[in-house]
């Protein structure tokens, strides 16, 4: 069994590739916008956009393909077909095992993710551990100024949850993501995922294959 770098007063989580395997999906997705253009989809822009706001994200596809496109308009397209795959993506090995193991332990737990908030209750309205969430902060919140990787959405949930940043494990599978909770000063565990190397991961505290190994 692997035990956590420290005992964490609450634990934050990403969404995307943390919590769901929705990584596929946004790739399916944006792959069928570029298929009229001809273009195709690669993992180095993948791991590029990982993490990051989604506007920027969009804007970086934009420029890599030099789309006849604004960022809206892309995110629009690629929601469409978003909204069909989300509700059907697959947790992360163990994760929700893991949640209600964080449940029966009292260690309240939130999420910090970069999806916009309807695209978030989409991926996890239906989900039966959304109730054991106790702070939700997406990546259009009023509240938010920045975007991965820097520290202020992991900042806003541990405020919102009332717990120091530094008393946090938070966990993440990008690169953008983990330099954000280094930033925001909090423990850091990585999710392993395709899409990104060692080297981006590197500056995590604790690099895991899934959630099974803290669990037996």
């Amino acid at each position: 069994m692997t035990t956590l770098p420290m005992n964490p007063a609450a634990i934050i989580f990403d969404l995307d590739g943390t919590l769901l395997d929705t990584e596929p999906l946004y790739t399916a997705a944006a792959q069928r916008v570029l298929d009229p253009h001809g273009h195709t989809y690669t993992m180095e822009l993948k791991r590029r956009v990982m993490g990051g706001d989604s506007n920027r994200s969009a804007q970086l596809t934009i420029d890599e393909f030099d789309l006849p496109m604004t960022a809206k308009e892309f995110l629009v397209k690629r929601e469409s077909y978003l909204k069909v795959l989300f509700p059907e993506a697959e947790e992360m090995t163990g994760a929700g095992d893991y949640l209600r193991h964080l449940h029966s332990t009292n260690i309240p737990t939130g999420i910090a993710t970069s999806s916009h908030r309807h695209l978030c209750d989409l991926k996890i309205s239906q989900r039966d551990w959304r109730a054991l969430l106790t702070t939700i902060v997406c990546g259009d919140d009023a509240e938010l100024h920045n975007s991965k990787p820097k520290p202020d959405i992991f900042l806003l949930c541990a405020h919102r949850m009332g717990i120091k940043a530094k008393n946090i494990v938070a966990f993440e599978d990008s690169r953008n993501g983990v330099l954000a909770a280094k930033a925001a000063g909090m423990t850091v565990v990585a999710i392993k995922s395709p899409y990104t190397s060692p080297e981006d991961l590197q500056e995590a505290d604790l690099v895991i294959e899934n959630y099974r190994c803290l669990l037996t």
